[in-house]
């Protein structure tokens, strides 16, 4: 637990570091329950373990302290639904979060892109770090990328 004015004490001190560590354009993965986590940081990602958190309550601390991408078309990314989930039209509630925890952190819609499944791995290992958190909703896995911190912030 992280015992600082300011700091949301549920972002543990190795996910801070992670975050001050970050540059323009680098991404974290906020990774479900479900999410290969392990495997897909034996790739090259830090892994930060969160178990027992949510990814919108851990979505809403980040928020706070990390500037998202003005520079990119969707500075945040899903796994898209696989075509039986499609089918049966599985809700995605989860993403109605983010979409409302991502809008009132930037002050303006943040556009969601969907990323077809093997495609969100494959980029996962690419990310600068990966959240494992205990996330159970399906599809509660989200990507972000940095931005930038301007001379006003």
């Amino acid at each position: 637990m992280v015992v600082l004015k300011g700091i949301p004490r549920i972002l543990s001190p190795e996910l801070l570091h992670v975050l001050a560590q970050m540059g323009h354009g680098d991404e974290i993965v906020l990774a479900d329950a479900n999410f290969p986590s392990s495997s897909i940081c034996g790739a090259g990602p830090k892994e930060i373990r969160a178990d027992g958190h949510g990814i919108p309550e851990l979505l809403e601390a980040i928020l706070q302290l990390l500037p998202l991408d003005a520079f990119v078309p969707s500075p945040a990314m899903v796994m898209e639904l696989v075509d039986e989930h499609k089918k049966a039209k599985l809700p995605t509630l989860v993403w109605d979060k983010f979409q409302a925890l991502l809008d009132a952190a930037e002050g303006k819609t943040v556009k969601i892109e969907q990323i077809e499944r093997f495609a969100f791995y494959e980029r996962a290992k690419k990310a600068f770090a990966v959240v494992a958190t205990g996330e159970k909703a399906l599809y509660g896995n989200l990507i972000l990328k940095k931005g930038v911190i301007s001379s006003g912030q």
